[in-house]
């Protein structure tokens, strides 16, 4: 059974008629029209047998999934031969999407928003689309499950207290050192999604950051090729090269010590560079004093010299 392709646009909400049900094991369950609304649920982030009930239920009892690519959702619905209509929303198409939805669901539509894996808005577009629904007065409701996020701290061996997300680094050198070099100040475990075509270069640069610290790389979670590597970030740098590069990774960093010394230079220069390239020297030393732990006299001279590298002379205003 093939769930169909369809435009968000529709007349009437309510004039569906196909069966609503999912199959198991060969054994076919009904499911109950959803209830009016934008049903925001996670999918697997591999391996499909990591669905959960209510969101096979709620996927057959939708009017229409909104998903970013309908040929992979269409594999999960295919697995469970769910028949809901399927429907684009992705961020080249958002503007022109949102509108549409909002409309059926003033029809009474209930309507699924799924994302190519995990959980809806994590790294995916979503967040407009939630802020417009919930402004127009209409429910949203979570169904929750899979998230590569929590998996991987799940297994990294890292402290879990506390952790920031950060998503996808700048894909610029220059630019993902600075963040890293502020990242590097959070008193939390990190991470980070990385493609694999960057993955090499940004654990050298997280070597030259934070070298000291405890990590480990997370590749095709769930997935037949599931792979995960821990050690220190140096180790893991100085093994790059042999690393297998194929597939997704999620990056998870463990916190600084408790005695993390100041930045170290070649840091200090990354973040210099590139907080001058955008503003004044005093912003950049302002900004620099307040992430290295460095005297604001020691910072002032560095950046002063820097900056007439780079042709920006202009001081301290």
């Amino acid at each position: 059974m093939r769930a169909k392709a369809s435009s968000l646009h529709h007349s009437d909400a309510t004039t569906g008629t196909a069966a609503r049900t999912f199959s198991i094991g060969g054994q076919q369950l009904a499911a109950p029209k959803a209830a009016p609304g934008l049903h925001l649920v996670a999918t697997p982030i591999g391996n499909l047998a990591d669905v959960t009930l209510r969101a096979l239920e709620t996927l057959a009892g939708v009017d229409v999934i909104a998903c970013e690519d309908t040929r992979i959702t269409r594999r999960l619905t295919e697995r469970y031969a769910i028949t809901a209509e399927l429907a684009l929303y992705h961020e080249h198409n958002a503007a022109q999407a949102r509108p549409k939805i909002l409309e059926r669901l003033a029809q009474g539509a209930s309507i699924a928003l799924v994302s190519d894996a995990g959980t809806p808005l994590i790294s995916d577009p979503g967040f407009k689309l939630v802020r417009d629904v919930c402004a127009a007065g209409h429910a949203v409701i979570a169904v929750p499950g899979p998230s590569s996020v929590l998996s991987a701290l799940s297994v990294a061996a890292l402290p879990t207290d506390r952790f920031f997300f950060e998503g996808f680094l700048p894909a610029k050198e220059h630019a993902r050192r600075a963040r890293l070099t502020e990242l590097a100040r959070i008193d939390a475990t990190l991470v980070m999604f990385e493609s694999g075509n960057r993955v090499q270069d940004t654990l050298r640069d997280l070597a030259a950051i934070m070298a000291g610290r405890d990590a480990a790389i997370c590749r095709e979670l769930t997935k037949l090729h599931e792979e995960v590597k821990r050690a220190p970030v140096a180790e893991l740098a100085a093994d790059a090269e042999a690393l297998e590069t194929r597939g997704e990774f999620v990056l998870v960093i463990g916190p600084p010590a408790d005695d993390a010394g100041m930045m170290g230079q070649d840091a200090l220069d990354d973040l210099l560079r590139a907080q001058l390239g955008r503003g004044s020297v005093k912003d950049a030393v302002a900004h620099a004093v307040e992430l290295s732990g460095r005297p604001r006299r020691e910072v002032y001279a560095r950046a002063l010299e820097l900056a007439k590298t780079i042709g920006d002379g202009d001081g301290e205003d």
